[in-house]
C-alpha cells in the first residue's frame, strides 16, 4: 500500500465505528440488547486499535489536511455517550417521564463540554475528568440489574465528575503499570464476553467480579492523580 492509501484506509477503519454505533442504536430499538452490546464491543476495538494503526501509517504526515483527532472525537462521542445512554433509556434502567430525560440528558450534555475541553487528552496521555467510558457504566446497571434510582444516582455523579479536573489513565498510550493493565484488561473483555453470550440472563457473580477491573482503573488513575499533585506541592 502507498503511504496515501494507507492512512485513508486507517481513517476509514475510524469512521467505520460511527456505522457500529448506528447498528447498535437499531439494534437497542429492537430490543436486542444483546446485539447491541456486542456491536459497542466491536466499536471498542475499533477505537482501542486504530491509534495505533494511524500512529504506524503516520497519517498527520502523510494527510496534514485531514484531522483525524476530530474524527476520532466524534466517533467516540457515539459510541461512548450517545449509543450507550439511548440504550440505557430503551432497555428501562432510567426513570420515567422528565426525570428520565434530565438523567439521559445529563450525561450528553457534561461529555458534550467534556470533548471540547483543550486539556480533554493530555500530552502525558491522561484522561482530564471522567473519560466518558458510559458504555461501561450502562453495560454494569444492566447486567447488574441494578435498580433504576441507583443507576440515575451513578449516572449524574458520574456526569458531574466530567467537570472535576482528576487525571485519569489513557489505558492504551499511559505507560504507567501498562503491561500489568494490558493483561487485567485482556482478562476483563474475555469476561464480558462471556456475559454477553449468557444474555439474556448473564451471571450476576461474574459480573460482580469483572468489576475488578473498572475498579483497578479508577484506583490506579486516583492514585497516580494524587501522587503527582503531592509531588508538585512539595516541590
Amino acid at each position: 500500500m502507498t503511504p496515501v492509501l494507507a492512512a485513508w484506509a486507517v481513517h476509514f477503519y475510524t469512521a467505520l465505528g460511527a456505522a457500529v454505533g448506528f447498528f447498535a442504536l437499531i439494534a437497542s430499538a429492537a430490543g436486542n440488547f444483546r446485539l447491541a452490546f456486542m456491536w459497542l464491543a466491536v466499536a471498542t476495538f475499533i477505537d482501542a486499535t486504530d491509534g495505533s494503526l494511524a500512529r504506524w501509517a503516520r497519517v498527520k504526515d502523510v494527510l496534514p489536511g485531514f484531522d483525524g483527532a476530530k474524527l476520532d472525537d466524534i466517533v467516540d462521542y457515539l459510541n461512548y455517550v450517545v449509543v450507550p445512554v439511548v440504550l440505557g433509556a430503551q432497555a428501562g434502567l432510567l426513570p420515567h417521564g422528565a426525570a428520565g430525560f434530565a438523567v439521559g440528558a445529563a450525561p450528553l450534555v457534561a461529555s458534550g463540554y467534556g470533548f471540547c475541553q483543550t486539556d480533554a487528552k493530555t500530552a502525558d496521555h491522561f484522561f482530564t475528568g471522567f473519560p466518558s467510558y458510559w458504555n461501561v457504566v450502562v453495560f454494569y446497571c444492566f447486567v447488574l440489574a441494578t435498580p433504576v434510582w441507583m443507576n440515575a444516582l451513578l449516572l449524574l455523579v458520574l456526569a458531574a465528575m466530567v467537570f472535576v479536573p482528576i487525571r485519569y489513565l489513557y489505558p492504551s498510550r499511559n505507560r504507567v503499570a501498562q503491561r500489568t493493565t494490558h493483561v487485567l484488561g485482556v482478562v476483563w473483555a474475555l469476561c464480558v464476553a462471556v456475559l454477553l453470550l449468557q444474555f439474556p440472563r448473564p451471571s450476576r457473580l461474574l459480573a460482580v467480579l469483572s468489576l475488578y477491573f473498572p475498579l483497578y482503573y479508577l484506583a490506579l488513575s486516583f492514585h497516580v492523580h494524587f501522587r503527582d499533585r503531592r509531588a508538585v506541592a512539595g516541590s
